[in-house]
């Protein structure tokens, strides 16, 4: 004869099959014993009813899409609730489902894709949500619609493979051409690279033949200088810088005529030696 509601909870209490009392505070009741009385209870929590339908819809360019979406309700009078559809919300998620299916499909067939994807997909979601509305109460179905949502909108497989395959070659056809044009800037670079390297090298090779003439001809001037004043010095030298270029390793023979001025320098103690100052 105690039975207690649960604060998530509508408690209903039948007296031989007919409605009796609709409890909608939390806490201890008393009632009759069966068969007198029983007590059913409904959910009072805000439920989410997921769409589990495959079926295309059509946009307004007959475009065949599939969609997702989930609502969101709850029961606010039990009475009216079980005469309309009885103690199992399940079976009032199953009504729903139909009307929102119904409600999308009549708003996605005024709309194209780009509308529905972008600039008016809040609007349809609102417009779908007020019509499930105006239909469960036109019904007395006892219940409030709080939120319709619209998660997903592709197109069917088969034109999805299809969209996928021409993204994919637009893709590849960019992707090509800016292959094609980084490599032709590649070609570019290098032989203006190229060329600029067969400049710089030039031009300095040509700066230092410039300044190897300009040492060569200061050096000559200055053995010109350094031998005039000391002609037999100036031979002397020579002659050692002759010897050692001609006697660079041991093992080197020469054959000479003896009357050959090559080793005048080293004749005798004077001969070919630079005079004493």
């Amino acid at each position: 004869m105690l039975f207690v509601v649960d604060q998530r909870q509508f408690g209903v209490v039948y007296a031989l099959g007919q409605i009796k009392e609709v409890i909608t505070e939390p806490g201890l009741n008393f009632k009759l014993p069966p068969p007198f009385q029983d007590v059913k209870y409904l959910d009072k929590r805000l439920l989410t009813l997921d769409s589990t339908d495959t079926e295309p819809v059509l946009t307004a360019e007959k475009q065949r899409l599939v969609i997702d979406w989930y609502l969101r309700w709850r029961i606010t009078n039990p009475s009216e609730y079980i005469r309309a559809i009885g103690v199992d919300e399940r079976a009032g998620a199953n009504q729903l489902s139909r009307e929102v299916r119904n409600a999308f499909q009549e708003e996605i067939s005024k709309r194209t894709v780009r509308e529905l994807i972008s600039t008016k997909r809040e609007s349809l979601m609102m417009e779908v949500q007020r019509e499930v509305q105006e239909k469960v109460r036109s019904k007395n179905w006892g219940m409030e619609i709080v939120d319709v949502r619209l998660t997903r909108a592709d197109y069917v497989e088969a034109i999805t493979e299809s969209v996928y395959r021409r993204m994919e070659a637009e893709r590849k056809r960019v992707a090509n051409e800016l292959r094609s044009t980084g490599a032709a800037e590649g070609e570019k670079i290098r032989a203006d690279a190229d060329r600029q390297r067969e400049v710089t090298v030039a031009n300095a090779y040509r700066d230092a033949q410039k300044i190897k003439g300009e040492g060569d001809a200061q050096a000559a001037g200055i053995y010109n200088d350094a031998f005039g004043r000391d002609p037999q010095f100036a031979q002397f030298y020579r002659s050692l810088d002759a010897y050692k270029a001609s006697f660079s390793k041991k093992s080197d023979v020469m054959v000479l005529d003896p009357s050959s001025d090559f080793f005048k320098a080293m004749r005798g103690s004077g001969a070919g030696a630079p005079a004493k100052k």
